[in-house]
């Protein structure tokens, strides 16, 4: 398994395929095989570069607060680590925020920016409804199978779930492969409730692509429009019907993905 001194952590890694370096950066409590599934499809034009976030998985958990910025600086370590200069950068969820400040810090070592299901902090972020909040507060989210079980029908419609339980069932297997204590969830939820990225966001200089469905029960798809709307030049496509990890839309993001990141090719 590799891992890789960076910071204060030892980091979990892969590295898939060829081509121009494709950064894939993580949600909350979730791990590199969150994108096993991918590599076939993005592999043989990328060298895809996937790690555990600290806090989860086989990366290091420390159990002191996180930020926001510490962990954009842990992306620049290990691609320093891996002797990447500069790369795609594709963040999803909590990954998408990092990947916001990283492009924010490290402006030059950014070819183009894919923002998917995320949000930009603060007070302009929209909140997931009542019902939900009190799902992911429950004290039964301690338990990882609960919490499982619960995130995997959270990221889905109720619809594609009851049609789906199968699905349902294989994605909860592969997230307890690798999972994150539950102090590892604490301090990543803590980066998400305190992190403000509005106002810097016109800062923002790679070509950026804003992907997100507007069934998302997790990060409502108000968040996507907010975050388009500041990010000058962004392209924003929303996928009718679909929930927070885009699975209802079919191949469609990873289709609208791919064409962006060739019509920005680094060479």
């Amino acid at each position: 398994m590799p891992v890789v001194k960076v910071g204060d952590i030892n980091m979990y890694y892969e590295i898939h395929g060829n081509g121009e370096p494709l950064v894939m950066i993580n949600g909350a409590a979730v791990t590199t095989e969150i994108y096993t599934e991918l590599i076939p499809i993005y592999s043989p034009e990328y060298r895809l570069v996937f790690f555990d976030n600290r806090g989860a998985g086989r990366t290091d958990a420390p159990d002191i607060p996180y930020t926001m910025e510490m962990m954009a600086g842990d992306v620049a370590g290990l691609l320093d680590a891996i002797d990447i200069s500069s790369a795609h950068v594709f963040g999803a969820s909590l990954g998408g925020g990092i990947a916001q400040l990283f492009a924010l810090f490290y402006p030059d070592r950014v070819r183009s920016l894919v923002l998917s299901v995320t949000h930009c902090g603060g007070p302009h972020m929209v909140e997931p409804d009542a019902e939900v909040a009190k799902i992911l507060s429950s004290p039964a989210m301690a338990d990882p199978e609960e919490r499982a079980e619960t995130m995997m029908r959270l990221c889905v419609t109720p619809e594609f779930a009851a049609r789906n339980p199968g699905v349902i069932q294989r994605m909860k297997t592969e997230r307890l492969k690798q999972y994150a204590s539950s102090q590892g969830i604490r301090r990543q939820q803590q980066v998400s409730c305190t992190t403000d990225i509005y106002e810097r966001l016109p800062e923002i200089k790679a070509p950026t692509l804003i992907i997100h469905g507007d069934a998302d029960r997790l990060v409502p798809v108000e968040n996507a429009r907010i975050m388009a709307s500041r990010i000058p030049n962004a392209e924003l496509v929303i996928f009718p019907g679909a929930g927070h990890i885009l699975i209802e839309a079919g191949d469609e993001p990873d289709r609208i993905t791919l064409d962006f990141l060739r019509r920005h090719r680094m060479t």
